[in-house]
């Protein structure tokens, strides 16, 4: 897909599972389950999917997965599974390599979409995955991830900031605003602090990388919002004002998670809003 003078393209990472009643909150398993069906032990099966932004001289990356640096305990327990999709596999689609990466916008430090920002090298060091790369997070979210509530502290490993900060290699944001020429950050609050979206926009086309706040294209649906969000009615009235941008102005929402749609439109229904047409990016 071409947005001003970038050009996009999905990097499928890999998949893992998270528990399917703690996906989508309050949400019946009854109504859920014709989503995105559970396992027998309720997992259900999550994309990782990061979003390579090409153009004006730069490779820039939207997270980057889950990466590989886990034991077999957390592995086993997520099912993270890279047998169909892997990132460096991903990235040579392109051409690229991970030293041709120049910048990486995390959206937050959650393992799933910042772990593979570091990686071992051969001396089983823990070191930065993009050695050529900036990191770009939210101030309050490293904050946070430094120092987490016992609520969400399994979410956060310490593997996953500390290499990119003594690299030289963290830069710190402070709210929204545009980062590069095109690219603009949206902060919100309601699943971590300091999460941040990423905005590509030109005059014809906008896409909105979603992360966390609508993980899949079932969560388009207001209420149904994730138990691990730490502030549920910040999430909810953070999705309406996104969710009414994005059918008034036709933006394009994409996917992080979602296992069946990587993008699509919205459509509103009443009051609430639904996935409308797919898009392929």
């Amino acid at each position: 897909m071409h947005i001003g003078s970038y050009e996009l393209y999905t990097i499928e990472t890999g998949e893992f599972v998270l528990d399917g009643g703690a996906m989508f909150g309050i949400v019946p398993k009854a109504l859920w389950e014709k989503k995105i069906p559970a396992d027998n032990k309720n997992r259900i099966t999550l994309r990782m999917r990061s979003l390579l932004i090409s153009g004006n001289e730069r490779n820039i990356l939207v997270d980057t997965g889950i990466g590989n640096k886990d034991d077999a305990l957390f592995q086993d327990i997520y099912k993270v599974d890279h047998l169909n999709f892997q990132f460096e596999r991903s990235l040579s689609q392109h051409n690229l390599t991970c030293d041709d990466i120049t910048d990486v916008i995390l959206t937050h430090f959650h393992f799933d979409h910042a772990g593979g920002s570091t990686k071992f090298n051969e001396a089983g060091k823990v070191v930065p995955t993009f050695p050529n790369a900036y990191y770009f997070i939210q101030k309050e979210n490293l904050t946070w991830a430094k120092d987490p509530s016992e609520k969400d502290q399994a979410s956060f490993t310490r593997s996953t900031f500390e290499p990119l900060m003594e690299a030289g290699l963290l830069k710190e944001l402070s709210g929204s605003g545009e980062l590069f020429p095109g690219i603009e950050i949206i902060k919100v609050d309601g699943h971590t602090k300091a999460q941040q979206l990423v905005k590509i926009f030109d005059e014809e086309k906008t896409l909105l990388y979603c992360g966390d706040l609508i993980p899949t294209s079932a969560h388009i649906s207001l209420p149904w919002i994730m138990s691990y969000d730490n502030h549920p009615l910040t999430t909810l009235n953070e999705k309406e004002t996104i969710l009414n941008q994005a059918y008034e102005n036709k933006w394009i929402l994409f996917f992080e998670h979602c296992p069946k749609i990587v993008a699509c439109y919205v459509n509103k229904v009443g009051k609430g809003f639904k996935c409308g047409e797919e898009v392929e990016i």
